[in-house]
């Protein structure tokens, strides 16, 4: 029988990440996993039996490097495209992580979800890299998987927040990466229902401005916001930098989401 992955990608390619902790099969054209994926891991608190959730999970990324830091989790990848979702599957399985892919349209109704065991109040964490870049800014691939992956809809950052609202637990916890000047637009989008924020600016290098932000936030939180201080990926010398590579090597987590349950 032929592998639905193989099927829908034939030219793959087989890569290590967490510093050789994580080998995973993705295709070698249209949307890779990179730095975004790793860092959003290591942003995402979790412990056994936590219910943890994978919006937009392509291949698997950063729900897999969550479960090979934390074992015994109930994890769940979401992903619309079924070519990435067999391979989520075939990564899973070859890296010995217990996880169901679930092929679910992050922006489908409440009622779809929960036909897919995703009910409201289901979740402890839910963690997300959505489709960042701005239409009118940013020269979309022809590639349309590449497309849909990278480029986001006027709506995108509140549908997504909003169906992890609905899925999360009172006290879970939502973690996303998102474009650094965007920034304004996420705490829009968590106006309603969450609190408790945490702001991580992650730097190219010590001069330059960020070009990301990983965001946590609390389903019903009541704290006050916290503005972390920035991660930079390249020292002076144009190396990796020192907190950066210990992250993306897997050794090293990123302390900004308060744990699950917490207010």
């Amino acid at each position: 029988m032929t592998d639905p992955a193989q099927a829908e990608f034939a030219d793959v390619t087989e890569d290590m990440f967490l510093g050789g902790q994580l080998l995973l099969r993705q295709p070698r054209r249209g949307h890779r996993a990179g730095h975004d994926a790793i860092l959003l891991a290591a942003a995402t608190p979790a412990r056994a039996g936590h219910r943890v959730v994978e919006f937009g999970a392509g291949v698997g990324t950063a729900g897999l490097a969550v479960a090979r830091r934390v074992t015994g989790l109930d994890l769940v990848l979401v992903e619309i495209d079924d070519g990435l979702a067999a391979l989520a599957r075939a990564n899973a399985e070859a890296n010995g992580i217990e996880a169901k892919v679930t092929v679910l349209d992050v922006t489908a109704s409440a009622d779809v979800f929960a036909a897919s065991e995703l009910g409201p109040d289901s979740a402890d964490i839910v963690l997300m890299n959505p489709p960042f870049n701005d239409a009118e800014r940013h020269r979309a691939s022809p590639d349309p998987a590449r497309q849909s992956a990278h480029v986001a809809a006027a709506d995108t950052l509140e549908t997504w927040t909003h169906a992890a609202r609905r899925v999360l637990k009172s006290g879970g916890v939502l973690t996303l990466i998102w474009r650094a000047d965007g920034l304004a637009q996420v705490l829009a989008a968590l106006e309603r229902g969450f609190g408790s924020i945490g702001i991580l600016p992650v730097h190219p290098n010590p001069q330059g401005a960020a070009i990301r932000v990983i965001v946590s936030a609390v389903k019903g939180g009541r704290a006050p916001m916290a503005l972390h201080p920035g991660l930079v990926l390249q020292d002076p010398e144009g190396g990796g930098g020192a907190e950066a590579a210990a992250v993306l090597g897997g050794k090293a987590v990123l302390l900004l989401a308060r744990e699950p349950g917490s207010r």
